[in-house]
């Protein structure tokens, strides 16, 4: 029993101590923010069909499917042509800027605003990832995910070797700045009655909670006299980032198990033949004379029917063996990367393969950023990272040359330990310099 306790006690330490997965978030980040922005930018000349005031599915039609699911968009506040490029507008820069881990705090709410308004507003443009691109939009609000592999971490990491050396670094402008932008925009579309909800519900009170939570969050680290604030605020915060990065594998993993499960009703998927018939489509088959040689051998199209259905009904068990389940992941992601070239359904296959990334083994990703690392590190200077050379003996100490230190890098391990702070990066006035994560939602 005392052993019982004891297990659970450190694991109640865990979660509440340590923000979960920073590579994972930031991964999972990179990925569906790309994803996403990808796709506004290869439909910009087809915006206006898809999602404009006078597209194919018409403004009276939207008006009244919102009236009826209550969904938020804030496409449908306005039939004007300005407001819509405005918000098409908002929308992929704030991909941009999460892409890159710009004030992350900020930009995964204007991200899920942008992806809520241009879904909702016409809901039959898509393939399938744009359901998934939409859950983990709003999921991506309630994380830390701009902790390594951003420009929040790199903010921190300078403030952190500022007051390493006896500095203090200047206080941040921007972050408030924004926060008070926003928190008027907010109180105009409040008072225009544009946002649904009331004190006990509803997105008025999501944003307001949210524009709050980071004013409070700043608010501790400026003005607290004493620790305990800002470490039960940290508590929370790392509570909400670690239950949404469970919610979000545990979507994965039922998008999986549902998919196979369905698939094994389908007689086509019980006699094996199933992917023979999307091969001869022709709204997928973008390269016909690939589709004709993968679907000529039957043997060939009864395995991958049968092997797409293993893998999926399987894969949700195979988190409990670590090597079992990276081969699986290895095979979903080969296997949506053929069907973003077979098929012809990139986006599709980019916001799985971004869902996928979460399960992805820690120092693989760690040695994904060190490489990434180098990599920009030899395209900036011409030659070899200081990293490179020195793993290669070329840094060797000449008589009478003194050494050079070396620099720390963004996504090397000291990357770990960084803070985002809630109204896009106020670290500068934390008080405890160790602090990392970003504010609760």
């Amino acid at each position: 029993m005392s052993r019982a306790a004891a297990a659970i006690g450190r694991g109640i330490t865990r979660v509440t101590d340590t923000a979960l997965g920073p590579y994972q978030t930031a991964v999972i980040r990179i990925g569906f923010s790309a994803t996403w922005l990808l796709f506004l930018l290869r439909e910009f000349p087809n915006r206006q069909e898809m999602y404009g005031p006078d597209g194919t599915w018409s403004w009276d039609l939207a008006q009244q499917l919102i009236a009826g699911n209550h969904a938020f968009t804030v496409l449908m506040w306005s039939d004007s042509q300005v407001w819509f490029e405005i918000v098409y507008a908002v929308a992929v820069l704030a991909g941009v800027l999460l892409l890159v881990g710009w004030r992350t705090r900020t930009m995964s709410v204007l991200f899920m605003v942008g992806v809520l308004s241009l879904q909702n507003r016409s809901i039959f443009m898509g393939d399938g990832g744009d359901n998934v691109i939409h859950l983990m939009a709003i999921y991506l609000v309630l994380t830390r995910c701009g902790q390594v592999w951003s420009l929040d971490a790199r903010r921190a990491r300078l403030a952190r070797e500022a007051r390493a050396r006896g500095e203090w670094p200047r206080p941040d402008r921007i972050g408030p700045a924004l926060w008070c932008v926003l928190g008027l925009l907010l109180a105009a579309a409040t008072a225009a009655g544009k946002i649904s909800g009331g004190a006990l519900g509803g997105w008025l009170t999501v944003f307001w909670g949210l524009w709050a939570l980071q004013g409070l969050w700043w608010a501790v680290g400026r003005y607290a006299r004493s620790g305990e604030p800002r470490v039960l605020l940290d508590l929370v915060a790392n509570l909400t980032h670690n239950a949404a990065l469970f919610v979000i594998m545990a979507e994965a993993c039922l998008i999986y198990a549902t998919a196979g499960w369905y698939k094994i009703q389908g007689s086509r998927w019980q006699d094996g033949t199933a992917v023979y018939y999307p091969l001869h489509l022709d709204s997928f088959s973008p390269w016909p004379a690939l589709s004709d040689v993968l679907s000529a051998n039957g043997t060939m199209v009864m395995l991958v029917t049968y092997g797409t259905v293993l893998v999926q009904v399987a894969f949700p068990f195979t988190l409990l063996n670590r090597r079992v389940k990276n081969v699986l992941l290895a095979l979903m992601i080969t296997e949506h990367a053929v069907i973003a070239v077979v098929l012809g359904l990139p986006f599709f296959s980019l916001a799985m393969i971004a869902a996928d990334t979460v399960f992805l083994p820690t120092s693989f990703l760690r040695r994904l950023g060190n490489g990434a690392a180098r990599a920009r590190g030899r395209l900036l200077s011409g030659g070899p990272s200081r990293r490179d050379r020195a793993s290669r003996g070329l840094d060797k100490p000449r008589p009478g040359v003194p050494e050079r230190a070396e620099e720390p890098h963004v996504g090397s391990s000291a990357g770990l330990a960084v803070r985002s702070d809630p109204v896009a990066g106020c670290h500068a006035h934390a008080r405890r310099p160790g602090d990392v994560g970003h504010p609760p939602r």
